[in-house]
């Protein structure tokens, strides 16, 4: 695996040279950079395959990881934080996941037919949204257009997956609609050593000398589907006058039966709802060159259970009925001043998340009491250019109250956080940038309040709210036919926000298992792009972090941070002309060298896989596309065991938590007509 790795870097810097060569035309790509955020472009458009949002991530952007846990509704990891260390917005509204689990995930609820582009950007450079500790995913849907258009997908592929979608918008200069209906399902996928993911319970227990024997599927329901999944989303865009425009769209997600095989339980539905309310008005004079103004409220009902599981016949059938809720309110001025851009916000939001169990029907205790996280901020950007330097600067001020219908105590909590980012522009398309910036996350309920089946307390509720002081620095040299940029981050955590699995009753069962402690991240990243002729174009990079507690937790001797992914390598070659396209695809990453083993993570083997991807536009409309993901058929896992969350683990033998593998060799073919 080293060996793939190094040749793997060994050909990015032999290309290095290659971005010398002389200037070409380029068309427009698929991934933009900017010196602090990466730009994805024409979602809909090239991810066909699947409705996973964090699949696509992992594919186009080195530093973000997958964290597997089923066929579909899988979560991201950017640059070793995940969780609400980051912050993911669709349209600038919040949705959170219901379930403890993180089985429904923020990405889970917006399908990659619906997103025109992503935004990301890295580090504590965002004072627009609550709670942004270590990165920013802003999501942008589809918009609608005045012509008259649309589009319908059909896809199948291995595992008998199969997906339907279809979109239609139009209307005239001062209205304009779009509605998207999809419709997905798929059977279990093999792992490359052709296990379907009940079959990887089956050898884990068996392994592990019927350890967890309760958690392998009923024969009934040992080829079930891994999923079905229906979604639907529609807009209306509404122009008063020539400076307004009120906007208003609703999200639909329904997903039922969705099995995640490593945990006790499976997702028995997961619905959720997004409401978005924006207005807008530009050009009102010198005290307002754009106002916004903004409403929005999602919701998640997410019962999952051991229905399908030997369990229920042992111990009953078990219920963990969650729903999350939160609904916010922005309002953003963006006036000009002495040739500085200056941006004011009011931002307000109320997040409740609540959940009980069931025991053959019978309540049992609740799993969360009702929370309620309410937030109030104030914040401030200002953005001006001197000459050949750049320098954007924001600040926040942030009051939070979190109140639980419980026998805890309501927690209160401020912030005062900001950053300055310089980039420097010199001769010859070279730009230098750094920037400086503090930014703070508060506990979530299960951090704080969470309780497991037996009524232990998991959380815990004096749990500071965590503080992140990084610095960024790189540089971003640009020619008319290539780019590549170089940045190194570091980061100090203070009160992080981690999990002690020492931490355990007599009866073996976890309590206020959650613990701060101080922490440091740091790591590299390099990207590039190069357009070796009209048609040939290559973009690469390559993301390394590293995480280390500054001491160790309490009861325990390992000090490696969990979820640090280890070095990881995009690589694609791309081949198009007016009427196809291809794409030769390496995604690889080192062994798992660097993990938190006293909380269950454990070393995990690199891997190279190698996906191919190749489309045809046919006549009237009509166009094609065939790809093979892990043409190798490759048998790996990219998600370590990190006990934070509630996974199979056994009492005995060399492997005590389960590893889910990825998708062995995945066929598929789309066909798309557009009007």
């Amino acid at each position: 695996m080293n060996n793939i790795l190094e040749k793997t870097l060994a050909l990015s810097l032999l290309l290095s040279p290659l971005l010398l060569a002389e200037a070409i035309e380029m068309e427009e790509v698929q991934i933009q950079e900017t010196v602090n955020t990466v730009i994805i472009n024409d979602i809909s458009g090239e991810e066909l395959k699947s409705a996973d949002l964090a699949d696509s991530l992992t594919r186009t952007v080195p530093s973000v990881s997958l964290v597997r846990r089923s066929g579909i509704s899988n979560d991201i990891i950017l640059r070793g934080q995940k969780k609400d260390n980051i912050n993911i917005t669709v349209d600038g509204a919040k949705i959170y996941g219901a379930g403890p689990n993180r089985m429904d995930p923020p990405t889970s609820h917006i399908l990659t037919n619906n997103i025109e582009s992503i935004e990301i950007k890295e580090g504590p450079y965002d004072v627009e949204h609550f709670g942004t500790l270590s990165g920013l995913v802003d999501v942008k849907t589809r918009k609608p257009s005045e012509e008259v258009s649309g589009e319908v997908n059909l896809n199948a592929g291995s595992f008998n997956q199969k997906k339907a979608s279809a979109t239609v918008n139009g209307g005239y200069k001062n209205f304009r609609m779009l509605l998207s209906a999809s419709t997905e399902s798929s059977d279990q996928y093999k792992d490359g050593n052709g296990r379907t993911l009940s079959q990887q319970v089956d050898e884990y227990i068996s392994q592990n000398t019927g350890s967890n024997a309760g958690n392998a599927y009923l024969p009934q329901y040992k080829e079930m589907k891994a999923y079905e999944k229906k979604a639907f989303m529609g807009k209306i865009y509404f122009n008063p006058t020539d400076n307004q425009e009120l906007r208003f769209s609703y999200t639909a997600n329904r997903s039922d039966d969705i099995l995640y095989p490593s945990t006790p339980m499976d997702a028995n539905r997961d619905d959720s709802d997004i409401f978005n309310l924006e207005y807008s008005i530009t050009e009102m004079g010198s005290l307002s060159k754009k106002l916004d103004l903004q409403y929005y409220n999602s919701s998640v009902d997410h019962p999952m259970s051991n229905t399908y599981r030997v369990s229920s016949n042992m111990i009953g059938l078990r219920f963990n009925n969650m729903k999350s809720k939160i609904e916010g309110a922005k309002l953003t001025n963006l006036f000009e001043a002495a040739e500085t851009d200056v941006t004011f916000g009011l931002d307000m939001s109320k997040r409740n998340w609540s959940g009980y169990y069931t025991n053959n029907g019978n309540f049992s205790g609740n799993s969360i009491d009702d929370t309620d996280t309410k937030n109030i901020g104030l914040f401030s950007k200002l953005e001006r250019s001197f000459a050949a330097l750049d320098l954007d600067l924001g600040l926040r001020y942030d009051d939070t109250s979190i109140e639980t219908a419980g026998a805890n105590q309501k927690r209160d909590y401020s912030a005062l956080n900001g950053y300055l980012f310089a980039t420097l522009n010199a001769d010859h398309g070279m730009k230098y940038f750094i920037g400086a910036g503090k930014s703070a996350r508060v506990p979530d309920a299960r951090e704080l309040y969470f309780k497991g089946m037996m009524g232990n307390i998991v959380g815990t509720p004096d749990l500071e709210q965590t503080k992140n002081y990084e610095i960024d620095l790189g540089l971003k040299k640009q020619y008319d036919n290539a780019f590549v940029k170089v940045k190194l981050f570091h980061s100090w955590l203070t009160d992080y926000v981690t999990y002690n699995d020492s931490k355990r009753s007599m009866m073996n069962m976890p309590v206020n298992a959650f613990e701060n402690v101080d922490a440091k991240i740091y790591g590299m990243e390099i990207s590039g792009f190069y357009a070796m002729n009209d048609a040939a174009y290559l973009d690469f990079g390559a993301a390394y972090q590293r995480g280390k507690k500054d001491t160790a937790l309490a009861r325990q001797t390992d000090r490696d941070l969990a979820e640090i992914p280890p070095l990881k390598v995009n690589m694609a070659l791309n081949y198009d002309t007016e009427l196809t396209g291809s794409k030769l695809e390496l995604i690889a990453a080192d062994n798992w060298r660097n993990f938190d083993s006293d909380n269950g993570e454990q070393a995990i083997a690199g891997y190279a896989v190698v996906n191919l991807r190749w489309n045809r536009d046919l006549s009237n409309g009509l166009d094609i596309t065939l790809g093979m993901d892990n043409v190798f058929d490759h048998a790996y896992a990219v998600s370590n065991t990190y006990k934070d969350l509630t996974l199979l683990s056994s009492t005995g033998g060399d492997e005590e938590v389960m590893l889910l593998n990825e998708p062995g060799r995945y066929i598929y073919a789309n066909l798309r007509y557009r009007f």
